[in-house]
C-alpha cells in the first residue's frame, strides 16, 4: 500500500512526484493494460521514454474546476474548457469537479483521444465524508475507534468514486498542539502515536487492498511535515523546529500509512 504525498519531503527535482503519479496511473492506461505482465517500474520507464517534455510537464499540472465552490461562480455545470488541454496531454487532472457522466466524458477524451491514453486524476478534499457526512477528523480521533474511522473513509471512497473522484487530499496527518491553529480540526490532534494509527486507518479506508478496485481512491497524506507547528497558530507562519522534534513527533504519522 502506498499513498501520494504533498510537500512531505524536500524534492529538488520533479522526477519524484511524476513517478508517484505515474505509478498510480500507468496500470489504467491503454499502454499499461497491454503490458500487464511487465513489472510496474518497467512500464513506468517505458512510458517516460515515450513522453515529450511537454507531456511530462503536463503530468505535473493539476488544474482547478468550479463545482465545489461555496459562493457564486460563473460556471456551475459541465464545461468543455478542459477538453483541448486533455487531448494535448497538458494536464494530469482536475480538482473540484464531480459527476460520473461529466467526468466519464473527460476520461474518455483522456484515454481515447490523447496520444498516450493516460487517464485523469480527479481530486477533491474528501475530509470527513462525501454525501454521508461523518464527524470532523479531530472528533473522530477522540473516539479512538480505528475500525469506525477506517469505515468512514471506506464509505467516503465508495461515494466519491461513484461520482468520478479518484483522488482525495486526505488524510491530514499534521500534529497540532496549538488550538489557535485553524486547521486543527482536520487532523487527529496532538499525539504522534494516535495520529499514526489514524493516518494508517484512513489511508486503508480510502485505498482498500487494491487500487484497481473502482470503489477505491488514492489517498494523499498532507500537508508539509511540521506545518502544524506554526508559531502562534498562524497558518503558514514561522516554525522553530529541532531535528529531534521533527523525527520524534511530526514525521511518524507521515510514515505510518
Amino acid at each position: 500500500m502506498y499513498s501520494l504525498t504533498t510537500n512531505s519531503f524536500p524534492m529538488k527535482r520533479t522526477a519524484i512526484p511524476l513517478l508517484l503519479l505515474l505509478s498510480y496511473l500507468v496500470p489504467f492506461t491503454s499502454f499499461g493494460q497491454k503490458n500487464q505482465k511487465v513489472p510496474t517500474e518497467k512500464r513506468i520507464e517505458d512510458l517516460l521514454a515515450k513522453m515529450t517534455l511537454e507531456e511530462k510537464v503536463g503530468q505535473l499540472n493539476f488544474v482547478v474546476g468550479d463545482l465545489f465552490n461555496t459562493g457564486p461562480t460563473v460556471r456551475t455545470s459541465e464545461s468543455d474548457r478542459f477538453n483541448e488541454a486533455i487531448r494535448k496531454g497538458s494536464i494530469t487532472g482536475i480538482f473540484n469537479i464531480h459527476g460520473a457522466d461529466y467526468i466519464g466524458k473527460l476520461q474518455k477524451i483522456a484515454v481515447k483521444e490523447s496520444r498516450l491514453g493516460i487517464p485523469l486524476l480527479i481530486g477533491a478534499d474528501i475530509i470527513h465524508g462525501f454525501k454521508t457526512v461523518f464527524p470532523i477528523p479531530l472528533g473522530e480521533s477522540a473516539s479512538w475507534d480505528l475500525a469506525a474511522i477506517e469505515m468512514g473513509s471506506r464509505v467516503a471512497a465508495i461515494e466519491s468514486t461513484a461520482g468520478g473522484i479518484n483522488l482525495t487530499f486526505a488524510p491530514m496527518v499534521d500534529i497540532a498542539r496549538d488550538s489557535r491553529w485553524g486547521r486543527t480540526a482536520e487532523g487527529a490532534g496532538e499525539d504522534p502515536y494516535l495520529g499514526s494509527l489514524i493516518a494508517a486507518a484512513r489511508v486503508k479506508g480510502f485505498q482498500g487492498k487494491d487500487l484497481s478496485d473502482p470503489r477505491t481512491m488514492a489517498a494523499c497524506v498532507k500537508h508539509f511535515v511540521a506545518y502544524g507547528a506554526a508559531e502562534a497558530g498562524r497558518d503558514y507562519n514561522t516554525t522553530d523546529m529541532s531535528e529531534y522534534l521533527l523525527r520524534d513527533v511530526y514525521l511518524p504519522p507521515f510514515k505510518a500509512p
